[in-house]
């Protein structure tokens, strides 16, 4: 039997994921000095505060640990939007990364993405976990991608994406690649493509625009 088009498996999608250095940002870590005067307790309780869900660095995440650094990422406004707009077509959103960073937590705390794991090494059996606790099958969930670490997580969903500055390598094995990069509207593209299959794009644009008026 011929295998399901991207679009079909756009049509069951409840929840999609992403990564987020190279999916959600171009991939770039920018590491400043910390503002003088932050104590090391002051960085502690920001860093417990940011790592959320997250397992221990132990388990395989990392992250700056120094009172005295400061990691911080960019983020482009249409996939804040976008995280919005899949709210609106009832479709849950989260973050599964290996890195752990307060911006990050920060972030997605802000577009009230429903699942935030920071520091996993192992992200299809957070994948696994999620679906369990929502309750969905591994069919209706998506996964956005851009690198190796990323390929255990999407061969379990229903959807695939690779972002368009994926690896060739995570880009093979992906359904459906997006027009732009990551951090440059990738998240976007994707929510867009899952609404748009499920006749929900326009509703979920006049229900954004109307929520903000």
């Amino acid at each position: 039997m011929p295998k399901p088009s991207a679009a079909a498996r756009a049509r069951k999608i409840k929840l999609i994921l992403f990564d987020v250095d190279g999916v959600l940002t171009d991939g770039k870590i920018w590491i400043f000095p910390a503002p003088a005067g932050t104590q090391p307790s002051q960085r502690s309780a920001l860093e417990k505060s940011a790592q959320g869900a997250a397992s221990t660095e132990d388990e395989g995440g990392f992250g700056i640990r120094c009172a005295s650094l400061i990691e911080a990422k960019g983020f482009h406004a249409h996939d804040g939007t976008a995280i919005s707009l899949a709210r609106l077509g009832g479709i849950k959103t989260g973050i599964i990364t290996k890195r752990i960073s307060e911006t990050v937590a920060l972030r997605a705390r802000d577009l009230k993405m429903d699942h935030i794991y920071q520091g996993v090494q192992d992200k299809a059996s957070v994948l696994t976990q999620i679906l369990k606790n929502d309750g969905i099958t591994a069919a209706e969930a998506a996964f956005v991608g851009d690198d190796v670490i990323d390929l255990p997580a999407m061969r379990k969903c229903g959807l695939a994406i690779a972002v368009k500055n994926a690896r060739p390598e995570v880009k093979a094995e992906a359904h459906w690649t997006t027009p732009h990069a990551g951090g440059d509207g990738a998240a976007r593209d994707a929510v867009e493509y899952i609404l748009k299959a499920q006749g929900k794009w326009k509703s979920a644009v006049e229900a954004y625009i109307s929520e903000r008026s």
